[in-house]
């Protein structure tokens, strides 16, 4: 009767689960994003480093900031950045970013040290890197669409598509995918996938990775494109553009999270136990205590 009885309730739990995850919430009852500072003029590019601290960019002044998740503080930590946008931390807690202004991604050390890990592809100037994601073996994948920007000096377009493009871990760049615009990227070590925003088609792809910089074909995920985004552990997709909106891993609408600003750009976990979004919007960074974590 014992062995009966727990069956039928492992049964009821993994019954209740599987109804729970679809629609899962990821607030917490009764909280709403906590503003931090509004003194930026856009902030973009959020990357959670080692111990939880989250650093953002803020393009139009050419700076990075990080976020202190013990302090709940905002400091500057680089002048000079290239025009950074999006970011992301490696293995060794370097800060990899799209740098915009001569069309590079670089690293830039915790102490502040530069190196320029890319100036092009096959020898011509990329468009302006805009997002990217860290496989994990020294890869990495990122978008290049095209925002002219007004203090970019004697640019001109080398490369009329705006493509999905992989670095490997010796310096190699190839192409993966063309699409209309590119922006938003994100992936999963642990859940082999790559979902790719398409922001002015209105939709987000996914791939299943494979490996050494191979991709699958790409699956339409969700029809909504994206600035910024970012994956809690239980595979649900969250994008920005109204606030940020979280996608199950079905590619269905579970939530909007509001935020009170015209723009929201990127998003990110980040804190001591990974389970605080860090939301950059227009002007302002904002953080939202959440029931789930980044994914890992």
């Amino acid at each position: 009767m014992k062995n009966i009885l727990n069956a039928g309730l492992v049964g009821l739990v993994l019954a209740f689960l599987s109804c729970k995850s679809p629609n899962y919430n990821a607030m917490l009852e009764n909280t709403e994003p906590k503003l931090i500072s509004n003194q930026f003029s856009f902030t973009e590019g959020p990357a959670t480093d080692k111990t939880g601290n989250v650093y953002f960019t803020d393009q139009p002044n050419d700076k990075i900031y990080f976020w202190d998740w013990k302090t709940n503080k905002i400091s500057l930590f680089l002048d000079k950045t290239g025009r950074a946008n999006g970011t992301y931390f490696d293995e060794n807690d370097n800060l990899i970013t799209c740098s915009d202004n001569e069309g590079e991604i670089w690293k830039i050390g915790k102490d502040k040290s530069v190196e320029v890990l890319s100036k092009g592809f096959e020898g011509k100037r990329l468009n302006g890197p805009n997002d990217l994601w860290l496989d994990g073996n020294g890869g990495i994948y990122f978008t290049d669409p095209l925002y002219k920007r007004e203090y970019w000096q004697n640019f001109k377009v080398e490369i009329p598509e705006k493509n999905l493009y992989y670095r490997n871990k010796d310096g190699k760049i190839s192409k993966l995918e063309t699409f209309v615009q590119p922006n938003g990227i994100i992936g999963s070590v642990k859940l082999k996938k790559l979902y790719v925003s398409d922001i002015d088609a209105g939709k987000t792809y996914v791939y299943d990775i494979l490996g050494d910089g191979k991709l699958s074909e790409k699956k339409l995920f969700c029809e909504m494109g994206s600035d910024g985004m970012t994956l809690d552990q239980d595979g649900s997709l969250y994008l920005t553009g109204d606030g940020v909106i979280v996608f199950n891993t079905r590619g269905e609408k579970i939530q909007h999270i509001k935020i009170p600003e015209k723009w929201t750009g990127n998003v990110t976990f980040g804190g001591e136990k990974n389970d605080i979004l860090f939301i950059t919007a227009s002007k302002s960074v904002y953080t939202l205590k959440t029931n789930t974590r980044g994914v890992e």
